[in-house]
């Protein structure tokens, strides 16, 4: 159906940085806005823009700037990438014609799986809430703050949008509301959009478990969408659920409550964050190899 998947963390993820360059005044978006231009370029009628894992707090303005918007300062001058950028916006120019449009010149239908309901700003916005995971000090938080509350202000006065309080466009840093403001973008529910293309209760019926991932499995994941997406789906069909997690700080007997067989941690309980953040792929692979012989074995 010529729909594309782009996912940022693979252009814009914390995953690609080390402890040291963690800091969002600097960490941009652009890469990601260059793969929906690819994207586009190879044909895509549809984008899927999934948001997990972002090392960014720039209200989307790096992709949008790789998709031909222009943000510029007081003196017509470029605004910089990155979260630093933000609060130097004066003028929004939109590229014309469109870079999302498809080759028969309609417009490219883009969406944002995410599964978050933070706003763009505010004691639950993007940087209060996203900004201190990805490096971001006190400080730079309330310079986060303020930078997107100036975007959102500039795109509501200069476009007509109102992106500061939409249920989930805090997520990526902002990106969601970006994606919404420069793309007329939807966000939509991530686990529910992927559980419908993969197919995933059909899968279900034939399988004894199901694998889930987080970052840190604690209390707030318990009521999460993923979780209970995938719990709900695994009920209808009895499959077991097992989760591999950064970390696992929930109580054996409260998970198992829920439906949840199995949580394995990744992370040894005395390797710093940066070391596990660093050795993630290896890490996942020892922590499944675990659930392997304690679960499969049988």
């Amino acid at each position: 159906d010529r729909t594309a998947l782009v996912e940022m963390a693979a252009a814009s993820g914390l995953e690609l940085l080390s402890a040291e360059q963690m800091n969002p005044l600097k960490t941009t978006t652009y890469g990601t806005g260059q793969l929906i231009k690819a994207a586009v370029q190879h044909g895509a009628k549809k984008v899927l823009l999934a948001v997990g894992g972002s090392a960014t707090v720039d209200g989307g303005v790096g992709a949008a700037m790789a998709l031909g918007w222009k943000f510029l300062d007081h003196k017509n001058n470029p605004v910089p990438l990155g979260g630093v950028g933000l609060e130097k916006i004066a003028r929004i120019i939109r590229p014309e014609p469109s870079l999302l449009l498809n080759r028969d010149g309609k417009p490219i239908a883009v969406e944002v799986l995410s599964d978050v309901d933070n706003p763009l700003c505010g004691y639950n916005g993007a940087a209060e809430v996203y900004g201190p995971q990805k490096g971001a000090t006190p400080q730079m938080v309330k310079r986060l703050e303020r930078g997107l509350a100036h975007l959102a202000n500039h795109v509501r006065q200069q476009l007509g949008k109102d992106i500061e309080n939409i249920p989930g466009a805090g997520a990526a840093g902002g990106l969601a509301a970006g994606a919404v403001a420069f793309m007329d973008a939807k966000i939509v529910s991530g686990i529910e959009t992927v559980m419908a293309r993969s197919n995933l209760l059909a899968e279900l019926e034939s399988a004894d478990w199901v694998i889930t991932g987080e970052g840190s499995f604690d209390c707030q994941s318990l009521y999460g969408k993923v979780i209970s997406g995938i719990l709900k789906m695994a009920q209808q069909t009895k499959t077991r659920v097992a989760v591999l997690a950064g970390q696992v700080t929930i109580p054996q007997t409260e998970y198992q409550k829920l439906g949840i067989t199995a949580a394995i941690p990744t992370k040894p309980d005395d390797m710093p964050l940066a070391e596990a953040l660093r050795e993630s792929r290896t890490l996942l692979g020892s922590a499944a190899k675990r659930f392997a012989r304690q679960y499969l074995s049988q």
